[in-house]
């Protein structure tokens, strides 16, 4: 495959309940590129976002949920999450602000 550009890395926040609870700790989790390990999402993150600066970032492969439709058996897509945390003197991420 192709190197991965900065803007590959992360496709999409994720926006629920627990990840909106981190984020008073400035921990935010995206969905990220399943090649992707985390000196790119780092980079991607520090890049894609003005004035953030990056502690540390945890990563987790999720996979496919199983499905079924009448007697065929598949599964879903894997997926890859990444929770983002900033150091204190960084900026809020914009996109999550007045969530």
């Amino acid at each position: 495959m192709a190197a991965l550009q900065y803007y590959d890395v992360i496709l999409k926040p994720v926006i629920t309940e627990k990840s909106m609870s981190g984020m008073g700790e400035k921990k935010y989790t995206f969905l990220v590129h399943p090649e992707a390990n985390k000196t790119q999402i780092k980079e991607a993150v520090e890049k894609m976002f003005e004035g953030t600066k990056v502690k540390k970032v945890n990563t987790m492969n999720l996979d496919g949920k199983k499905k079924r439709r009448g007697m065929v058996v598949g599964r879903t897509a894997k997926s890859k999450k990444a929770i983002v945390q900033l150091t204190e003197e960084s900026k809020d991420i914009e996109i999550f602000t007045g969530l």
